[in-house]
């Protein structure tokens, strides 16, 4: 039975007519049809890599991207509306520099969904898949892979680096589930703003050195040679543990791991461009990873979960967001990579159309904007609208599969494809594969 990455499409199993599929015979079937369709399903793949920045915590849409100028006070916030390059079209007055480039990316303004806590909308979000149980807000939840799973999956890792980073720590739901622990994102903790940053696991410990170190590499293959209590079929632990020690093997003998990490090869006007701070750093790092050839990395941006003080805390944040956001589309752009690189940016869900007594905003699930830029995707095009006071997305409403199927299609992988896990049991990737024709 297949497992992991290899699946097939829904039309495949329409073609493989339903009798084989209720029958004693679906093994062999699929077996026999050897997937070939999968290449004919496949969509035509403009990016190559995916740079995704999580908001974590819900991001408002009223003070970024979705401004409600007409609305009352209690609603519209205390932040003006500015006019961006696309006539007719506004953002917050925070987003300066995002507004005068909007012709190099698209918004959308109109996906929304029914789960208004931080378990739930991460897990929806991130992977397409709504929560199959009721989770907590703070749960840590993971049903069904993540968009940076499935991508280090289908694309493959480039030479001498992982397929999949996280900067600096993980998203709640952004593992690989049944796809195995050698889909999860590698971690890069610290601050690439710090003095003296350093990756982990990409330099030999000191006072190691190179023999020493392939002897105890010896070691445990000889360890790896003794029979498994379990084996793959069936889900050894054991074998989660020896993919980390074979990345980080891999890594500390990788020259293009210690190139693509070693940041303090930019020039300083470089780094002054995304900004010096942690997450402009973290940016500029997402784009040296691009350019080593990884497929995914997501760039976790959390403490948008703003219930209290929302305007004292975003005067001085999204300034460097925007800075460090349009510093790095247009950085691929002029290095020619823009066209082959998917740029999201998005939270769980956006924020409560009413100020509260704090002073904030509370979940939202109504109504969130989402930015993209890159892979093809037409710069200067918004998508839906919210109503006058942002309660709710009223033009175009779209889904989170409709979202995370665009992602899938922009790079090359069918959104309908269904994956199966180590029992054999199929999932479909994403429920509903349908994408958002206006970004393709």
């Amino acid at each position: 039975m297949p497992t992991n990455c290899n699946g097939f499409s829904r039309r495949d199993a329409i073609q493989l007519g339903l009798g084989t599929l209720l029958g004693g015979g679906l093994v062999t079937a699929l077996r026999a049809r050897g997937f070939a369709a999968e290449a004919v399903n496949k969509p035509a793949a403009k990016a190559k890599a995916c740079v995704l920045i999580w908001q974590d915590g819900g991001p408002t849409h009223y003070e970024m991207f979705d401004p409600k100028p007409d609305a009352p006070a209690e609603y519209r916030g205390e932040f003006k509306a500015i006019p961006t390059a696309v006539p007719g079209v506004n953002f917050s007055e925070h987003m300066t520099k995002l507004a005068k480039g909007l012709k190099q990316f698209a918004m959308i303004r109109s996906i929304r969904h029914d789960q208004g806590n931080h378990g739930a909308g991460n897990h929806y979000m991130m992977t397409g898949a709504p929560p199959r149980i009721p989770v907590g807000c703070g749960a840590f939840v993971s049903f069904h892979p993540s968009m940076g799973s499935v991508v280090a999956c289908e694309k493959g890792a480039p030479a001498g680096l992982p397929a999949y980073f996280s900067l600096p720590s993980m998203s709640r739901s952004g593992g690989p589930n049944f796809l195995g622990a050698k889909y999860a994102p590698f971690v890069v903790g610290g601050d690439p703003n710090a003095a003296g940053f350093k990756v982990r696991d990409v330099a030999l410990p000191e006072g190691l050195t190179g023999d020493r170190f392939d002897d105890r590499a010896g070691v445990r293959n000889e360890v790896d040679n003794l029979k498994r209590f379990m084996d793959k079929a069936t889900g050894d632990p054991a074998l989660a543990l020896d993919e980390h020690y074979k990345q980080a093997y891999d890594l500390m003998n990788s020259k293009e791991a210690q190139a693509a990490f070693d940041i303090g090869k930019e020039n300083e006007r470089s780094r002054e461009r995304y900004g010096r701070n942690a997450f402009g750093q973290r940016c500029l790092m997402a784009r040296r990873l691009v350019e080593a050839g990884v497929p995914f990395i997501t760039v976790y941006d959390g403490g948008w979960d703003h219930h209290t003080k929302l305007f004292e805390t975003l005067k001085k944040r999204l300034p460097e967001w925007d800075n460090s956001v349009s510093a790095l589309i247009e950085d691929l752009a002029q290095r020619g990579l823009l066209d082959t690189t998917l740029v999201i940016a998005l939270g769980e869900f956006g924020r409560t159309p009413q100020i509260n007594k704090d002073s904030g905003r509370d979940h939202w699930a109504n109504a969130m904007s989402v930015l993209m830029a890159g892979g093809g995707t037409p710069g200067g095009t918004v998508i839906g609208a919210t109503d006058k006071k942002g309660f709710a997305a009223n033009e175009r409403v779209l889904s989170p599969e409709n979202f995370v199927s665009t992602v899938y299609a922009k790079l090359g992988i069918d959104p309908g494809k269904i994956l199966f896990n180590a029992q054999g049991r199929p999932s479909h990737l994403v429920s509903d594969p349908t994408s958002i024709k206006e970004l393709m």
